[in-house]
């Protein structure tokens, strides 16, 4: 184990790591894995799917900003955080432009519109994310990552029942189904150990054996019946798997196993960030969901200055960090 972060210099990195990932993504979306081997991202793009300037972080960046938002408001940390509040953020995200990188909002998941929708004609936020199977895309998993300073993840003595409500909380305002919060709760569980100090592989192998003993003892029904769905990621065996076994879809399941797999197989937050890219298809949030563990594994140094010259809005990005651990 090497020394904890601070937590400032933890939240930091960690929405650095998103949004510098989810900027080197967006131009290349939903392009395949054949054509970005024959022309991989190396650095920073312009314009491309989206037709944003270089530095343009998507709704990954943006919805993870907005929790972070809720959670740096008074007591946001200590208490039960306020989703009436994070939903409002979201509607203005959608309507106005609202933590956007250039006060513009091109990028927006099915699941999450829904749910937007929902809050807008009064639905409670508990209420408000679509819950059937085929609602289980990655936008959830793409913005969990501000939780894990909640002081219910970061408690000596981690309450694995306590962190799993709370983060089913959280997700279900987009995404009501238990696959999207199994994929979210353990990210938040790596998360929780790279911010203690652990290097990504016994940050792997320690979130492993914790899921998987909490699952077969204290799970319900309802989210054991879950488990083959993340076999790769809970065997603990993730990273001997082939690129070609590796898929880069929008799926939850997908997004969670490639950047792991990515984090995994590299030693360095450029290596990381640049394999979930040229993994093709959902590019920007498997760069951001890999990004923000990157940056928490290796710190804020080690995202290219390059590519934090351009980020948008790197100023506002790095007073919320800063906002979001000092309550």
């Amino acid at each position: 184990m090497t020394k904890p972060q601070s937590f400032v210099s933890a939240s930091r990195a960690a929405l650095l790591g998103v949004a510098v990932g989810d900027a080197l993504g967006v131009p290349v979306e939903f392009e395949s894995r054949q054509v970005r081997a024959a022309d991989p991202v190396t650095g920073m793009r312009a314009y491309g799917t989206h037709r944003q300037p270089a530095g343009t972080w998507s709704d990954d960046s943006s919805l993870t900003f907005c929790l972070a938002e809720t959670l740096a408001r008074r007591d946001g940390l200590s208490v039960s955080p306020d989703l009436a509040d994070f939903g409002r953020r979201c509607i203005n995200w959608l309507d106005n432009g609202y933590w956007t990188a250039t006060g513009e909002t091109f990028d927006v998941g099915g699941a999450t519109h829904t749910a937007i929708n929902k809050l807008r004609r009064g639905v409670a936020p508990e209420l408000a994310g679509p819950r059937s199977e085929f609602d289980n895309g990655n936008e959830a998993l793409m913005r969990i990552l501000p939780l894990v300073f909640h002081q219910t993840w970061q408690v000596e003595a981690l309450d694995l029942n306590a962190a799993w409500a709370l983060t089913s909380a959280v997700a279900t305002v987009t995404h009501g189904h238990p696959r999207s919060t199994l994929g979210c709760f353990f990210y938040l569980l790596m998360a929780r150990q790279l911010v203690r100090g652990e290097a990504p592989m016994v940050a792997y192998e320690q979130s492993a054996a914790l899921v998987n003993s909490w699952l077969h003892k204290q799970a319900s029904e309802l989210v054991f019946h879950e488990i083959p769905h993340y076999n790769a990621v809970l065997r603990g065996d993730l990273p001997a798997l082939s690129e070609q076994q590796i898929s880069s879809s929008g799926y939850v399941v997908h997004t969670l196993e490639a950047a792991l797999w990515c984090l995994l197989r590299h030693d360095t937050y450029p290596a990381t960030v640049l394999a979930a890219v040229n993994l093709g298809e959902d590019t920007d949030t498997t760069a951001a969901v890999a990004g923000g563990l990157a940056g928490l594994a290796y710190g804020e140094a080690s995202i290219p200055a390059a590519w934090l010259t351009v980020l948008a809005r790197r100023t506002d990005i790095e007073v919320l960090a800063q906002r979001l651990t000092t309550r």
